[in-house]
């Protein structure tokens, strides 16, 4: 950019100084009239003195084009950096409250006009504002009556801009903020698009499309009709301006103060004043725009983090930097290093898998508590089971342990360290997860087996997919493990796509299992070759089994069982069946709707039937539980 920004010196100077040398050519041909000698040698001198000003002037414009170019281009591959870096690190209560179709917006379109405004209009602006100060200093040398004519100019342009730009400004916020809703609208019908088939609703889809269409013609119209006035206002003051210095300087050729060569230098410079400062008056509506989007894209930048999240996501490529290690005590059988530390090599290694709750408390809202005073404990390489009713807070409990949530209230530990204590990353490099809709990335089965541990060889990728009952249907395809997935799996099945997301879980070989609802979606046959892959996957780990089907967690070592945040119950499933309280009524709703889904069971109705142990030994069980 410095190296650009001296090219636009160049041919400023080299274009403000040409008019002046045209100007005394002139003179050498005007002096003839009144009698003088034509000079030929000096007239030619001035004429090719000229032409080589123009020419180096075109060979710097077009140097500091390629210049500015590439110094445009790097600040944009940095600020992609940048927003690609803050996706990552921003908490996902940030997602829960933000369209997806939004937050692609600001990281695409947005970036995208900050970009290119930049990459045309950067030096442009320097040219012009260089441009108007030399031909003013130009002008004034020549004739300072002359200047104050084109200087009148200058406040009527200014007012002029500054109408145009508070006029359209708010339009230019819309017009960005009705993008951001059309391309979530966007998302939302790409992604349900089976869903919004079925019910046929494609009318009902089209219409809110074209209302939220409607809304962003509207405002684009009105932001680029408004900022579109200042063009032809400032063509106006530029001509008028030009009107006034013919007619004062002829007469100041006629007063004999000027002649003609240097009244006509005078209208170039004139017109090297006044275009530039139209261009910068026509610059507003796009630097608007620009300003706009650019403040969409910090607000994306600037959004809240989690305490310690910056520092712990990692950074790759161009500019990536490693911070110095710090070490902190984490207790008896784990070791981590310290909070802030984005070097990959890090980790909290978990050497046991004992798992402690201590008096949590968390909510999504302050008026509506989630999980209050929740205590339990997990040993190492135990299988323990998270049921209860929708919005009992099952999911929540994981991501508390995984720190994608943080408790109001209360302790969690691994292995006798608090996770609050550790690095997120390096803390969920301990978890091998398998979720209810697992997610597939456009690749081959291989690599998005190969996703859970990078850089494995074929025969482990191959011995994870045979754990996991994927090998046999992979080795059916046609192109086998090479085989491309897109759209989220196409073209395999829902349970297909399970198994292939334990095959990879299996792969990784993580001490900690979270198995979120991983049958809930698929056929009694696949039901149990997930099971069965899931069987071998949690042997000698500690596993946390989330699951509406109860039939698939009969042999969990601990049932915990949920009821508006806390636990109600807890046992094995023979012994919770024998209680005949919360869990049995869960059991039998369930398996009377023929293994459906179970019904919600009211908080009273629990509360009679479950045993009350906040801290207390259970009689089922000998474990810490409340």
């Amino acid at each position: 950019m410095t190296a650009a920004i001296l090219c636009i010196c160049g041919f400023v100077t080299l274009n403000v100084a040409a008019p002046k040398i045209l100007g005394d050519a002139t003179d050498v041909i005007a002096d003839t009239v009144f009698g003088a000698r034509f000079d030929t040698g000096r007239f030619v001198a001035l004429l090719l003195v000229a032409a080589l000003m123009y020419a180096g002037s075109a060979l710097l414009s077009w140097a500091q084009g390629r210049l500015n170019a590439r110094a445009v281009q790097l600040l944009a591959h940095d600020l992609r950096e940048a927003v690609e870096a803050k996706l990552h690190r921003l908490p996902v209560s940030y997602y829960d409250g933000q369209a997806r179709g939004d937050v692609l917006s600001r990281a695409t379109n947005d970036l995208d006009n900050v970009a290119q405004t930049l990459n045309q209009l950067l030096a442009q602006l320097l040219t012009s504002t260089l441009m108007v100060i030399a031909s003013l200093g130009m002008m004034l040398l020549l004739s300072p009556v002359l200047a104050l004519v084109s200087l009148m100019a200058v406040p009527l342009s200014a007012l002029a801009s500054v109408v145009v730009t508070r006029r359209s400004q708010k339009h230019f916020v819309r017009q960005w903020e009705a993008t951001g809703d059309v391309n979530a609208l966007v998302e939302e019908t790409a992604t349900g698009h089976e869903t919004i088939k079925l019910f046929g609703a494609q009318e009902m889809m089209a219409k809110r499309f074209a209302v939220h269409n409607e809304g962003l013609y509207s405002a684009s119209s009105k932001a680029q009709f408004a900022s579109g006035l200042i063009i032809p206002l400032m063509a106006f003051v530029s001509n008028a301006s030009y009107v006034g210095v013919a007619i004062v300087g002829g007469l100041q050729f006629l007063a004999g103060a000027m002649s003609i060569g240097g009244i006509q230098a005078f209208i170039q410079f004139n017109r090297l004043f006044s275009q530039p400062l139209g261009q910068i008056g026509g610059m507003a509506q796009v630097l608007q725009s620009c300003a706009v989007s650019a403040g969409r894209v910090f607000e994306l930048l600037d959004a809240p983090e989690l305490a310690g999240e910056a520092a712990s996501a990692v950074r790759t490529g161009a500019g990536a930097t490693v911070r110095p290690k710090a070490a902190f005590d984490v207790g008896p059988g784990a070791t981590a290093v310290g909070r802030g530390v984005p070097d990959t090599t890090d980790a909290v290694e978990i050497t046991a898998g004992q798992v402690s709750f201590e008096h949590v408390s968390f909510s999504y809202l302050p008026e509506m508590p989630l999980i209050e005073d929740l205590t339990f404990r997990v040993e190492p390489g135990e299988t323990v089971a998270i049921v209860g009713h929708t919005g009992a807070g099952k999911t929540t409990l994981v991501s508390l342990l995984m720190r994608f949530r943080e408790p109001a209230a209360g302790r969690i530990s691994i292995d006798g360290a608090d996770t609050a204590g550790m690095d997120r990353d390096a803390l969920r490099r301990n978890f091998g997860v398998v979720l209810q809709d697992p997610w597939i990335f456009t690749g081959t089965i291989r690599e998005n087996i190969e996703y859970g541990l990078p850089g494995a060889s074929e025969a482990e990728i191959v011995a994870a997919a045979e754990a996991s009952h994927v090998d046999h249907f992979v080795r059916s395809l046609p192109n086998g493990y090479s085989t491309m997935l897109s759209n989220g799996g196409e073209p395999l099945s829902q349970g297909q796509r399970q198994l292939l997301s334990i095959a990879r879980a299996r792969l990784s070989g993580r001490p900690v299992l979270i198995l979120d609802e991983a049958t809930s979606s698929v056929d009694t046959r696949t039901e149990v070759l997930i099971r069965q892959a899931m069987h071998r996957l949690r042997s000698n780990k500690t596993s946390f089994v989330i699951a509406h089907r109860l039939s698939t967690i009969r042999d969990a070592d601990l049932i915990l069982v949920m009821d508006h945040g806390r636990i109600v119950e807890h046992g094995t499933h023979q012994s919770l069946l024998e209680l005949g309280g919360y869990y049995a009524r869960l059991h039998d709703a369930q398996f009377a709707m023929g293994d459906g889904e179970f019904a919600a069971v009211p908080a009273h109705a629990a509360k009679h039937r479950a045993p009350q142990v906040n801290g207390q030994r259970s009689s089922h069980r000998t474990r810490e539980a409340s």
